[in-house]
């Protein structure tokens, strides 16, 4: 998961979206339904990578076998410190094929919201409405 994290740490987009497979799906912590595809998932990455500031990765849990992370973060988003983790499944390619975030306390994931819900439209507009778990 080295690879994920220095892409994120180094605001890496097109890095980033190399690490996902093309069914990976996002589970956010301030949306009911997830997300289907790489697309809409690296369409994502980059709008958080402007939400935060100063994100950092702290502490890295990972399963024997070597498919399941768990990437605790800090990071702010204004002036609320953001406590997290990104729980990551990998496909027999290596690939991120489930993802979902944690956040807390409840100020951060509703700053959180309030600042995704203008960063992913911006960031959505130009994507195609394709049903990408097809």
């Amino acid at each position: 998961m080295q690879q994920f994290k220095q892409a994120v740490e180094a605001n890496d987009h097109d890095a980033m979206a190399s690490t996902l497979a093309e069914n990976v799906v996002f589970s956010s912590p301030v949306a009911f339904k997830p997300y289907h595809g790489k697309q809409t998932t690296a369409a994502i990455l980059r709008a958080v990578t402007r939400v935060f500031s100063d994100l950092r990765y702290v502490r890295t849990v990972e399963d024997v076998r070597g498919r399941d992370h768990v990437l605790f973060f800090e990071a702010r988003i204004d002036d609320v410190t953001v406590h997290g983790c990104d729980i990551l499944h990998l496909d027999s390619d290596g690939l991120i094929d489930d993802f979902t975030v944690m956040v807390r306390p409840l100020s951060a994931a509703q700053a959180l919201s309030r600042a995704m819900a203008i960063e992913f439209a911006a960031e959505m507009a130009p994507v195609s409405p394709v049903d990408e778990t097809s």
